[in-house]
């Protein structure tokens, strides 16, 4: 009579066996695809073993994903790494007795970084000097139990206090915000897309700008309806910025007298706007 244990170990092998020899057959078809690849180049054989392959490059794909920002699309890295997958398999020798797949992954890999490298923005120098940076802050976090200040990253990067200031702003230009970006409202706890939380310090709207060049230019023509020592009075004043004596002497006059000239000049100007825009 088997035992319990010996029928269970016979049931696990039994179904087992199928998976095995699946596998065991899908290997001798691969085999037989790369025999048939190197001896003909048959561009059908070429696109099986790309197909065969491609769930590698979604592998590391995704993998690689973990650690980029949520901006890099992970359709975009296959993509990318489907041309690594398609150099590995152009320079792949069998003979050599590596595994395809342990001759493709650092190819494939290399690609999709060579292809974020070439759409960096940001020098690599930059980018070094940020994880330099975030690799003391973290140890020292570490080791004192509280974020270190400016005197103390500088001593353990062994750089002085401005070169520490110069990096830090140097790498405070590559963070990208994505304005669609929901975040959370301080007055409600509300989550809205940031563009919703901007406001201009000056509060200048489209309009605002608008009626702000209207003005700007009926001031051009009205201007130019003074009178010839009044237009010159105006100018020298506000363009030059001369004084009113400075004034009267380019002008061969008193000073009294361009400020006469001044004052006149200007409420025809206000009067003139306060008809054309009641201001």
């Amino acid at each position: 009579m088997p035992t319990s244990a010996s029928t269970n170990t016979t049931e696990q092998a039994q179904r087992g066996a199928p998976q095995t020899r699946k596998r065991s057959t899908v290997s001798v078809q691969v085999q037989r695809k790369w025999e048939a690849y190197q001896h003909s180049k048959d561009p059908d054989v070429r696109q099986d073993l790309l197909n065969h392959y491609l769930p590698l490059v979604r592998n590391v794909a995704g993998r690689m994903a973990l650690g980029f920002p949520k901006s890099v699309e992970l359709s975009d890295l296959i993509s990318t790494g489907v041309i690594g997958l398609i150099e590995a398999l152009k320079n792949f020798d069998p003979a050599r007795g590596v595994k395809f797949e342990t001759f493709a992954v650092p190819r494939i890999r290399g690609a999709i970084l060579d292809e974020l490298r070439s759409l960096d923005w940001v020098p690599r120098s930059t980018r070094a000097k940020a994880r330099e940076i975030d690799r003391s802050t973290v140890k020292l976090e570490n080791k004192l139990g509280r974020v270190p200040t400016k005197a103390e990253l500088a001593d353990d990067m062994k750089i002085t206090s401005n070169e520490l200031l110069a990096a830090l702003e140097d790498v405070s230009g590559t963070t990208l915000l994505s304005l669609d970006e929901l975040v959370y409202r301080e007055e409600d706890n509300r989550q809205v897309p940031r563009v919703e939380t901007l406001e201009s310090p000056q509060n200048e709207s489209v309009l605002g700008d608008i009626e702000r060049q209207e003005l700007r230019a009926y001031l051009i023509n009205a201007i130019s309806s003074l009178s010839e020592q009044e237009k010159l009075v105006i100018a020298l004043y506000y363009y030059e910025e001369l004084t009113l004596r400075e004034i009267g002497e380019v002008m061969s006059i008193s000073e009294s007298r361009v400020s006469q000239i001044h004052t006149k000049s200007v409420g025809k100007l206000r009067q003139m706007v306060h008809e054309r825009f009641g201001l």
